[in-house]
């Protein structure tokens, strides 16, 4: 599955581009107030990332396992430090409203996806990312 991003920026415009396998999606993200740049900084759209993903994972397998999911809430946290600093202390809550299934249904369902998130999975063994020149 080929997945990409852009960012087109400049003074007062900040146009957004996500597309997954030619299905493309324009997202609405304000400039910064100062006009130049995001509103939205690259470590919350990494931890939206990481919310996101578990998200969308849990439901997709909750449907494998014929279970109803009500709702689905997800909160990921950590620090960044100074420039260049990598993030460190990142973890996450997740609360799932399924009144049809028991708690052991749930915590399994969680587990389990927690092992599958491809997110979670990218950041957890590490990979490179290249600067193309």
């Amino acid at each position: 599955m080929k997945i990409s991003a852009s960012i087109k920026s400049s003074f007062q415009s900040h146009e957004v581009n996500v597309e997954t396998e030619s299905n493309n999606k324009n997202i609405l993200i304000a400039h910064k107030a100062e006009g130049y740049g995001s509103s939205v900084n690259g470590g919350e759209f990494l931890f939206l990332a990481l919310a996101t993903c578990f998200c969308n994972d849990l439901y997709r397998e909750a449907i494998k396992r014929n279970m109803k999911i009500d709702s689905v809430e997800v909160k990921v946290s950590g620090e960044f430090g100074g420039e260049g600093e990598p993030a460190k202390n990142i973890s996450y809550k997740v609360k799932i409203e399924a009144k049809e299934h028991s708690d052991v249904q749930i915590n399994d369902l969680i587990t389990f996806v927690d092992n599958i998130a491809e997110i979670h999975n990218t950041l957890r063994q590490g990979i490179t990312v290249e600067l193309e020149k």
